[in-house]
């Protein structure tokens, strides 16, 4: 689980519901843009852009959003071992945006390494999922989860 809402009120008070749920549904979790949340909630911190993992230690897997090869790199020498490489296909949340399509996901996917698991994220629904192959080791997903 990848704890973002960056603007949600009180999101230190949401963060520990859902760090409740997590440890009471054996998940893992991550979250975005605040290491100090992360380490409050015991998680792992989910990076984005060229953000580096805290210093201190991490009580949670560190994941990180994969949007093109530069990101990819960053990403494997901050020790992501999992990767959330998008968009793969064309989304509700970004209408018009560019896309990575199953070729450049793969070819990103591909680069991961050994010690990093490639997952899609961005327009995944249970027919397209299958298109990405044996290489693609999970999906996240938003809109699949939402009413249409």
């Amino acid at each position: 689980m990848v704890f973002r809402h960056d603007d949600t009120p009180n999101r230190a008070t949401l963060g520990h519901a859902v760090a409740a749920l997590c440890r009471a549904r054996h998940l893992a979790l991550t979250v975005a843009g605040d290491a100090r949340l992360a380490a409050a909630l015991r998680a792992g911190p989910h990076l984005r852009g060229k953000e580096r993992p805290p210093r201190w230690r991490l009580h949670g897997p560190v994941t990180a959003a994969v949007h093109d090869m530069a990101q990819l790199r960053h990403a494997r020498r901050a020790g992501a071992g999992l990767l959330f490489i998008s968009p793969v296909f064309p989304t509700k949340s970004h209408p018009g945006g560019r896309n990575l399509t199953v070729t450049g996901w793969r070819r990103l996917a591909r680069q991961a390494g050994a010690t990093a698991n490639p997952y899609a994220l961005g327009g995944i629904n249970g027919a397209n999922i299958r298109r990405l192959g044996r290489t693609c080791a999970g999906a996240g997903a938003i809109g699949a989860f939402t009413p249409a």
